[in-house]
């Protein structure tokens, strides 16, 4: 029944209730294409095993660079100074961490171990009318075990939904579309200059993809996340909901405003120091968001 075939994952949440209907468990897939100033999950970006550091968690005690047998991390004037080029993801430091500041994200499944985590909870999907979501990072850069992972799912009569952002190459995504029953699409923007500014990608293949998709008859739901001075203005709004007005299978849109999730997830880097000065859109403005999109005709979730 199982293929030997492994995905990486930094996140198995299961009573998800946020990512599609019912009660899901949501599976985020590591690594990403797209590099969004205010991603709330920047351990999932990069494809491999990694360390993660939680700053409010540390204590500055020290006992993660007594542990380091490479050198990777050590204190300076009582703050930890880490060397990514040193680190052999060995684990010493998170043992060593009486905090529980450090981590080793990312994990190997195969697909046998994963279905077992996901289908424990298959009598709470039927009942809610849930299912498992794919997320990421982008869960189609592991299209092979994802696609696994999908039929898997599909034979047992679980609802799937595959949470993406497009910016891939067309074939891979029509090829799992026969076993997704409901796609959430991230647009992150309409102006192709803001948008390669705040994700570090063209917004070109992405809106080629997503009228693509608008036509092949899996629902659709389009996830917006808005924040202060860098897509939050009515011109960009107006944009998305004249770019998806006529797609025949659009369930609806949710506007998301930003969150700091991200901040304290400081990994090994201090960039994320940036996302500090980033803001949500005051409610004034989501209130016209949503007003917006309804006289669109298009549904807010």
């Amino acid at each position: 029944m199982y293929g030997k075939m492994k995905g990486i994952i930094f996140n198995i949440q299961r009573f998800s209730t946020k990512d599609g209907p019912g009660i899901r468990t949501t599976v985020f897939l590591k690594g990403c294409n797209v590099n969004c100033a205010w991603c709330h999950n920047p351990e999932s970006i990069d494809g491999n095993q990694m360390l993660r550091f939680d700053s409010k968690l540390c204590i500055s005690c020290g006992r993660c660079a007594v542990a380091c047998p490479s050198g990777a991390t050590e204190m300076v004037d009582g703050r930890r100074v880490y060397y990514l080029d040193k680190c052999t993801l060995c684990g010493d430091c998170v043992s060593a961490c009486g905090a529980d500041a450090l981590e080793i994200v990312g994990e190997n499944y195969t697909a046998e171990e994963l279905y077992n985590i996901i289908i424990k909870d298959e009598d709470f999907y039927k009942e809610s009318g849930g299912g498992v979501t794919f997320s990421g990072g982008e869960p189609l850069l592991q299209q092979e075990f994802l696609i696994e992972m999908l039929r898997l799912c599909k034979a047992v009569g679980i609802h799937t939904a595959l949470d993406t952002a497009l910016n891939i190459e067309w074939d891979r995504v029509e090829a799992v579309l026969p076993w997704v029953d409901l796609v959430l699409l991230d647009i992150k923007g309409m102006d192709s200059r803001k948008h390669f500014q705040n994700t570090g990608v063209s917004n070109e293949l992405i809106h080629k993809n997503a009228v693509k998709l608008a036509y092949m008859g899996v629902p659709i739901i389009v996830r917006m996340p808005v924040v202060k001075e860098l897509n939050d203005s009515i011109e960009e709004l107006e944009a998305a909901a004249d770019f998806m007005r006529a797609w025949p299978n659009l369930k609806g849109v949710e506007i998301l405003p930003y969150h700091s999730l991200g901040v304290d997830k400081s990994l090994e880097y201090e960039a994320l120091e940036a996302q500090k000065k980033f803001k949500a859109p005051d409610s004034d403005f989501i209130d016209k968001a949503r007003e917006l999109f309804t006289a669109s005709g298009i549904k807010i979730l």
